[in-house]
């Protein structure tokens, strides 16, 4: 495994978490004994294990192309708040709702396939998702579409290093996402009232070059650990220049496609949620503006740290995989 080496262009590592924290959790660790991913409890408490074990790894540098804009005057979002303030209709609808019903979720076994037009389609078990690739830690804003937004140190790899892996068909233009459907773990999917009225499984899709851009990852963790229920275990997507609804969680398959797949917030309404969803202050939500977001950094939850949106939520190094589209159009 190994962890990117932020670049003085990043957030800096040492804003993740106090290190007298830090410190404290790698003592609870060596009294417990690391066991490695395919040990991990089958219950998604598993989240508190550090998913680089005891010993600090040796810092690789991965030469990036492309790098993440204007970061290094961002605080990152506290932890607590990261995983307690969360969309996951799965589990409800209020915000701490997957906090509170996932917390027995099980991620063990798992299955994720990767198939459709492919010339190798791929099945990962739970501790494949760990061994896919290296793991890197990257930092990323994340702009929700209810205009909030957060700074999150994720922990996992390119998709597209998986994609490469399967091999796709020349005729594939675009990739499908399915969360697990499981009504039995996850309530909302067949309650309506407490799922938001969601057609299930939650579906999400990208363009093949959207999916294969460096910046794309799957995440199986955050802040050095395994990804909690709540913010999609064992493995989500991450796009950071999309909001948030984009970046789909405890996904089970990814297919591709020829065709431009259904998307569960497109469809549920098409007028508010279109299927690109790139961070735009210049198109408004419906029922809101899109301008400004309410960071959510050290103070409340509710803290009115307001700032200015940017285009693609500042990732300008997006902006050629839609030259030529009209931007309002293809929201």
């Amino acid at each position: 495994m190994r962890i990117k080496l932020t670049q003085p262009s990043e957030l800096k590592e040492s804003q993740v978490t106090d290190e007298a924290i830090y410190r404290d959790r790698r003592r609870l660790l060596k009294q417990m004994g690391f066991m490695g991913a395919g040990a991990l409890l089958a219950s998604a408490q598993a989240r508190a294990i550090n998913l680089f074990g005891e010993d600090k790894p040796d810092f690789q540098t991965r030469s990036l192309e492309y790098q993440a804009a204007n970061q290094t005057e961002q605080v990152l979002t506290p932890e607590t708040k990261v995983i307690s303030h969360n969309n996951f209709y799965e589990f409800g609808t209020d915000k701490t709702d997957p906090r509170d019903n996932a917390q027995d979720f099980q991620v063990q076994p798992w299955k994720l396939r990767i198939d459709g037009l492919v010339e190798q389609p791929i099945n990962l078990d739970y501790d494949d998702l760990f061994k896919a690739a290296p793991l890197e830690e990257r930092i990323y804003r994340l702009r929700c579409v209810e205009a909030w937004s957060m700074v999150i140190p994720w922990v996992g790899f390119e998709l597209a290093t998986l994609l490469k892996k399967a091999k796709p068909l020349s005729s594939a233009r675009y990739v499908a996402f399915e969360t697990l459907y499981d009504p039995k773990q996850m309530p909302g999917q067949n309650n309506p009232f407490m799922g938001g009225g969601i057609d299930y499984p939650y579906v999400e899709g990208l363009r093949l070059d959207e999916a294969m851009h460096p910046l794309t990852i799957l995440s199986v963790g955050l802040y050095g650990k395994t990804l909690p229920p709540q913010n999609g275990a064992p493995i989500r997507l991450v796009v950071p220049w999309k909001y948030g609804f984009k970046s789909i969680k405890s996904i089970v398959r990814i297919r591709l496609t020829d065709k431009q797949p259904p998307t569960t917030w497109n469809q549920l309404a098409a007028n508010e949620y279109g299927f690109y969803a790139n961070v735009n202050p210049n198109v408004d939500h419906p029922r809101w503006s899109q301008a400004r977001e309410r960071r959510i950094t050290k103070g409340g939850l509710f803290a009115d740290n307001r700032i200015d949106t940017q285009l693609f939520n500042g990732y300008d190094e997006v902006a050629p995989l839609y030259s030529g589209m009209d931007l309002k159009r293809h929201y």
